[in-house]
């Protein structure tokens, strides 16, 4: 791995985060992100830096009903210190219920609720980025889902936006409601629902809730696409952590990147299109391991993964399109193969923004949710049956 020194920048007096009884000594959270933070990616990611690593987001009903694919999803690899999973629900009973199963079988050492998922499947049904506009299902579910983390002695934590939209902002709200409910700590990402992933991250909220919790660790997510813009993110809010998502698609050493800015030093990765190739081939290897050996499924999910990968660096539309549809890991070798290993690091090209952004848009809500912050007797009944039973978000 090519690595170079950028401008050097003074040390970041940033203490390890504590969550409970775990510390992690790098404060660099990876989100979970559904279809793509699975064991294989978190090891890529692990080998590069230090930090906590969270597995995709499960729907509490499918991981009480023990469906295989859940299973999967809160597997870990034998050397993952911290067992990170994140649970999402809208019935505080199933939530707990799965909670509860994550501690009797010691399946995880740490938990995190999903409060910021914009995705319509997830919002119409009242869950995600919806969920926190009615406080009394809110309180109810981190309520109940502390209580059963707190018999292993498991930190659990919350991860939110903003609002759903500017005119029905709830992240104060909910964290002063987390906080006294017993969270570890307090992730929240600076958009509404409604903005999905476009525009810019608000961090001036991110510092608002920061400064309106200041008895618990509060965490940043959003437009962290470098080292620098973590750095710069912490100095600007007097977060205690980061949150890391799309900035590290097709780019595990960001990882690296983060923890040698975080600890002072002046050495980034800056990997040329061989070491990109390598990766890749890597990452596809895997994939195949994480799927049981199913190497049709491996390689159909990294394809999302080659335009991350390769984006800025030189390849070809006829050989980005193969990339896109690589069938096996043998086509994958022959494939890479074709490309220019000699080529550096393109610069500014690779960098920045990546994955979907969306656009801003009228967010999916159950009917009349907006028009009050309590639960109606018809949306206590429908949300009971309203739990998802596939992963989305």
């Amino acid at each position: 791995m090519t690595v170079v020194a950028t401008p050097p920048s003074p040390k970041l007096e940033l203490p390890p985060l504590q969550l409970g009884p775990i510390t992690v000594d790098t404060p660099v959270i990876l989100a979970p992100m559904a279809g793509i933070t699975n064991s294989a990616f978190r090891r890529l990611c692990r080998e590069y830096g230090g930090g906590l690593y969270v597995a995709e987001m499960v729907t509490s009903r499918a991981l009480v009903e023990r469906t295989p694919e859940s299973l999967r999803i809160i597997s870990h690899d034998d050397d993952e210190k911290v067992r990170s999973v994140q649970l999402y629900g809208v019935d505080p009973v199933t939530v707990g219920q799965a909670v509860r199963m994550l501690v009797e079988e010691d399946r995880a050492d740490h938990i995190d609720l999903n409060f910021g998922c914009p995705v319509p499947k997830v919002t119409r049904r009242g869950g995600g980025s919806a969920l926190p506009w009615k406080i009394d299902l809110f309180t109810s579910i981190v309520q109940t889902a502390v209580k059963e983390a707190s018999k292993g002695d498991i930190p659990l934590t919350i991860k939110m936006r903003k609002g759903i939209d500017e005119d029905h902002l709830t992240y104060l709200d909910a964290g002063r409601i987390a906080r006294d409910s017993g969270v570890a700590a307090v992730a929240l990402h600076g958009r509404t629902a409604a903005q999905f992933y476009s525009g810019q991250a608000d961090w001036s909220a991110i510092a608002r809730l920061r400064e309106a919790l200041p008895d618990i660790p509060v965490l940043g997510n959003g437009d962290i696409w470098s080292a620098e813009d973590a750095v710069r993110m912490v100095r600007e809010t007097g977060i205690d952590g980061v949150v890391v998502g799309r900035g590290c698609q097709g780019r595990p050493w960001l990882f690296g990147d983060l923890q040698a800015a975080f600890e002072g030093s002046d050495q980034r990765h800056r990997p040329g299109l061989r070491e990109v190739a390598d990766g890749v081939y890597r990452h596809a290897e895997l994939m195949i391991e994480t799927f049981g050996n199913d190497e049709y499924k491996a390689l159909r999910e990294i394809r999302k993964h080659m335009a991350w990968y390769f984006k800025g660096y030189v390849v070809g539309g006829e050989l980005r399109a193969k990339l896109a549809t690589v069938p096996t890991l043998e086509v994958l070798r022959e494939l890479l193969d074709q490309l220019d290993m000699d080529l550096p690091y393109p610069g500014v090209d690779s960098e920045g923004p990546r994955g979907r952004a969306g656009s801003p848009k009228k967010p999916a809500l159950p009917k009349d949710w907006l028009l009050s912050r309590q639960m109606d007797a018809d949306q206590t009944r429908d949300i009971a049956a309203a739990e998802l039973d596939v992963s989305g978000g």
